[in-house]
């Protein structure tokens, strides 16, 4: 006989939801070649995502960090926060704005995509996702090879324009151009999305 099918991840997962936003490489200490130029545009996004990330938490959207762990393979999530907000980290007040809630999901991952040798996949069937909402930086790299291996998962795509940033913004226009016209994406900024209605069968664990 085959076993039946786990109802969610041993509890770590209690939320339901058809759409989820994904916050991908916001925790950031910007140490790296062009990091400054980066974190100039990532500093002028940052409210907007800020501002999203709090409308879809008042929705009950659930919220999933998809970062990058820096080669720091003996680290976990938390002490990737705590390395990049450091008073002398360069990317302290941008990921000031975007800390981690208690109750957020996160992923770490080894390359470019979200997707690949992570959870992600796993976390977004036991949530009954069928489109994310991908945020962050850069957006000509780590969003958009995010959004191939999703789109290639058929789910359905939405990169709000203002959430993303990217080292120029001809970069991030041209990989706003690709997710949109190729990947089906919806690039509206933020405040143009009906996240209610996005999120209209969105629900939580009232335990």
């Amino acid at each position: 006989m085959t076993p039946s099918r786990n109802p969610d991840l041993h509890g770590s997962a209690p939320d339901k939801s058809d759409v989820v936003l994904l916050l991908i490489d916001v925790i950031n200490d910007f140490n790296f070649p062009e990091g400054d130029q980066l974190l100039l545009h990532a500093m002028s996004m940052a409210p907007h995502l800020s501002a999203l990330k709090a409308e879809a938490k008042q929705l009950r959207i659930p919220v999933v960090y998809v970062n990058d762990n820096f080669g720091r393979w003996r680290s976990d999530f938390r002490h990737i926060v705590e390395h990049c907000t450091r008073p002398e980290a360069a990317g302290r007040r941008f990921v000031e704005q975007l800390r981690p809630a208690d109750d957020d999901y996160f992923i770490l991952k080894p390359k470019h995509s979200g997707f690949f040798a992570t959870g992600l996949e796993m976390l977004l069937a036991y949530l009954g996702t069928q489109r994310v909402i991908l945020t962050g930086i850069a957006g000509n790299i780590c969003v958009l090879f995010t959004a191939n291996d999703a789109y290639m998962r058929d789910l359905g795509l939405v990169v709000p324009r203002n959430c993303v940033a990217s080292n120029t913004q001809a970069e991030n226009d041209f990989a706003l151009c690709q997710m949109g016209g190729i990947l089906k994406a919806n690039t509206s900024e933020s405040t143009a999305l009906d996240l209610a209605a996005t999120g209209s069968r969105a629900s939580g664990n009232e335990s």
